[in-house]
């Protein structure tokens, strides 16, 4: 799964990486389910734009907005299935904007949060859904969550799943709404393109009230 996430790449990178002038709202260091995150998805022009949503989505029929703190993962081998997702795979898809994340491993000396990044150490896309729950008063709430998939030889190590990173032009086929699905399931388990670093980190990352730059460092053993 994908439980926890960093996202402090600077406004040039975003640009660079996806060609959008977005502007993040802050380098984030722990970013735990329930928070808001910065996503990339097509508005109804076709143009690609980005805003912040809460992680944890919360499908449009949905009687009770609580659901979205159990999904924020949707598995890539069923999603095409699950009535919670099937909708929004079909017609709302998004990139959910990382530098790196977190995965945990138990070794001799007890369970360690490891933190992953692509090996250049570049902003990527994770691919996501996104949902807008209509509350019926006041504001709408807008949702998504990450798509994850078996484990790469590179992540196995640490644990058995992990985010579906996109590359190239899978980012951008990724989000075309005339996507077959069955294009978007053989590239969402096929192989992983992206050459990715980690090392271990601080316990900190545990408590999510925890957010500095120094969770990112490595922890020399």
């Amino acid at each position: 799964m994908c439980g926890r996430f960093a996202f402090f790449s600077p406004h040039e990178a975003i640009q660079e990486a996806f060609g959008l002038d977005f502007e993040p709202p802050g380098p984030r260091y722990n970013i735990a389910p329930t928070q808001y995150v910065s996503i990339i998805r097509l508005d109804k022009t076709g143009d690609l734009t980005a805003d912040n949503y809460r992680w944890g989505l919360v499908p449009f029929w949905a009687k009770d907005p609580d659901i979205g703190n159990r999904m924020i993962n949707a598995r890539a081998e069923t999603i095409a299935e699950k009535p919670a997702y099937r909708q929004a795979f079909s017609r709302r898809r998004c990139l959910v904007l990382a530098s790196g994340f977190y995965e945990w491993h138990t070794d001799g000396s007890g369970k360690w949060p490891w933190f992953i990044v692509r090996k250049d150490r570049s902003v990527f896309g994770m691919a996501g859904l996104w949902e807008l729950w209509e509350k019926g008063e006041g504001e709408d709430l807008k949702t998504c969550t990450i798509v994850t998939r078996p484990a790469n030889k590179f992540v196995a190590r640490l644990h058995h799943r992990m985010p579906v990173i996109m590359d190239g032009d899978g980012m951008q086929e990724w989000l075309q709404p005339e996507a077959p699905a069955e294009e978007l399931s053989a590239m969402l388990l096929g192989d992983v393109r992206a050459e990715l670093d980690a090392w271990k980190v601080s316990r900190r990352v545990n408590n999510p009230v925890n957010d500095a730059p120094e969770l990112v460092d490595r922890l020399n053993d």
